[in-house]
């Protein structure tokens, strides 16, 4: 819940203040958003695709190395 929190104050810190440079300044939150807005559900269901991908292969990640080391102590 912490880090929804904090992933929905880094969009709105990153849309308002380094706004959104196509091919410079784009992050995966923007895309999505910038596809939302226009109407390309399409490659905005992709971008959250890999976005839900890549948050739960960390997160797996990160609980395999926490199980070897609660283990190996």
């Amino acid at each position: 819940m912490l880090a929804f929190a904090r992933a929905l104050g880094e969009f709105g810190a990153t849309i308002l203040v380094a706004g959104n440079i196509p091919g410079r300044t784009t992050t995966l939150a923007l895309a999505i958003f910038r596809n939302v807005e226009l109407g390309n559900d399409e490659d905005a269901f992709r971008f959250m695709l890999w976005s839900v991908i890549f948050a739960f292969a960390t997160v797996w990640t990160s609980e395999l190395i926490f199980a070897r080391r609660r283990r190996l102590a």
